[in-house]
């Protein structure tokens, strides 16, 4: 199983680092990034194994969603099935 996590918001030092620090925490295993730097706006895209989650799946959310709102950013994470089903439509 594995799950999608976009971040979207300003630039800083660390961003890549405290989403992989929760994922890694969850033992979710982050399999590929990618992200941009536009001007000043970041953008990232993790695709993560969730399949030896220690926690829920909806924690693993709320800790993603509340690390971007104490960052400012923008953090989404979708389990693949429904990312799958969103851009197969």
């Amino acid at each position: 199983m594995r799950a999608v996590i976009t971040v979207i918001g300003r630039d800083a030092v660390g961003i890549l680092a405290k989403v992989s620090g929760i994922c890694a925490e969850a033992h979710a295993n982050v399999t590929e990034v990618t992200q941009s730097v536009l001007q000043d706006m970041f953008a990232m895209i993790m695709l993560v194994d969730i399949s030896s989650l220690t926690v829920d799946f909806s924690e693993l959310q709320d800790r993603l969603t509340g690390l971007g709102n104490s960052l400012g950013l923008q953090i989404h994470t979708m389990h693949e099935d429904i990312f799958n089903t969103m851009h197969s439509i």
